[in-house]
């Protein structure tokens, strides 16, 4: 099958597209935005798609009628070529909970949708809106994606985040709505108006405690928080991918006497699985990345160097530590990583994981830094 999305730079269409690269039978066509302002260029992009998912969209501008304007003509032209190619592509459109509300953003998604209901029974395709609530998740765009966005984005960078209105939202993570998506590709049938349930109602003051409360505990005090939940495990996951990259290697304490050497390596208000390794020189360990679990190497004897990067990107992060100065280096969800011995004695790390290794479902998934 040959998926296609359109805002695949986004922040749900990056998740969606990297998604789509795990699953099993499925071609992923790339899609650039210039592709709008080029008929030949669409029209291509168009043509080798059975699946279309139409997630380009403005959200955010001073003036409104350019939100309203920009989106229905962005839904017109993908019509235009879905037309001019003949095309029989089952399309998705995003469409938003906004829908019902007295806005332009809103009304520029209610109308898209309605276009794409009549080219649909016009030329007998397949055609399914999605009425998405709020979406938070990594790598969203702070002060445009969603206030999780920009309260993880100013709380991990010291700067103060504000309420504006203090209401219940209703939350979907992004990774739960790609999986979704990817569950109704397969399923390929047809549905004008699908509402998206969603994950979790939460308080905007309530979730901005929340957060504060992963900043004082994991960045101030490198203790990982207790997640007593999917949807805690989910913000906090979310709350990493905002945290700048020179935070580490965080340095741990060495204690030491006349018995030799005493290092705390990880504390947790939780659980979880710790383990260690021994590393010969020149060999490298990992190259995978995790899509849930929380993960941090320490290293503790010998020289490493520890290198990270996001799924889709090609900026290698490197770190390096030595054990005569013991520090950690977390991992992040969805990037990939590896550690190597760069040094002449063996390397020793300790590993702790937020959860158990199941064989069954490992949120293990191999790829090169």
């Amino acid at each position: 099958m040959k998926i296609g999305i359109t805002g695949q730079s986004g922040f749900i269409g990056t998740h969606l597209f990297n998604y789509l690269g795990l699953q099993a039978n499925i071609e992923r066509i790339p899609f650039e935005d210039r592709y709008f302002e080029s008929e030949s260029s669409l029209d291509s992009f168009v043509s080798q798609c059975d699946v279309i998912v139409h997630l380009a969209a403005m959200n955010r501008h001073n003036d409104p009628e350019v939100i309203y304007n920009t989106n229905i003509e962005l839904v017109k032209k993908l019509i235009s070529s879905l037309e001019r190619t003949n095309s029989q592509a089952h399309v998705f459109i995003s469409s938003s909970t906004q829908e019902e509300k007295d806005n332009l953003y809103g009304k520029s998604k209610k109308d898209g949708r309605q276009l794409l209901i009549e080219w649909s029974k016009k030329v007998g395709a397949k055609f399914t809106g999605l009425i998405i609530p709020n979406v938070f998740g990594p790598f969203g765009n702070p002060f445009y994606n969603s206030f999780i966005a920009t309260f993880c984005h100013r709380i991990s960078h010291n700067e103060l985040p504000e309420i504006h209105i203090d209401a219940d939202i209703d939350l979907i993570y992004v990774q739960n709505l790609v999986k979704l998506i990817h569950e109704l590709i397969i399923k390929s049938e047809s549905n004008h108006k699908y509402l998206v349930p969603h994950s979790v109602t939460v308080r905007v003051s309530e979730a901005l405690s929340k957060l504060y409360e992963f900043k004082k505990d994991y960045m101030d005090n490198g203790i990982f928080p207790r997640l007593d939940n999917y949807f805690e495990l989910c913000l906090f996951n979310t709350f990493r991918s905002y945290i700048p990259q020179d935070y580490f290697p965080r340095k741990l304490k060495l204690n030491t006497d006349d018995r030799g050497s005493f290092v705390e390596t990880v504390k947790t208000l939780g659980q979880g699985q710790f383990s260690f390794s021994t590393t010969k020189q020149g060999i490298t360990r990992g190259d995978h990345f995790h899509l849930r679990k929380v993960e941090r190497f320490a290293v503790i004897k010998g020289k490493a160097r520890i290198q990270l990067r996001r799924i889709g990107t090609e900026e290698v992060i490197n770190y390096f530590l030595d054990g005569s100065d013991p520090a950690y280096v977390d991992m992040p969800v969805w990037f990939t990583h590896n550690i190597t011995n760069v040094g002449e004695d063996e390397l020793v790390t300790l590993f702790w994981i937020n959860e158990f290794f199941d064989p069954s479902d490992p949120d293990t998934y191999y790829e090169k830094v």
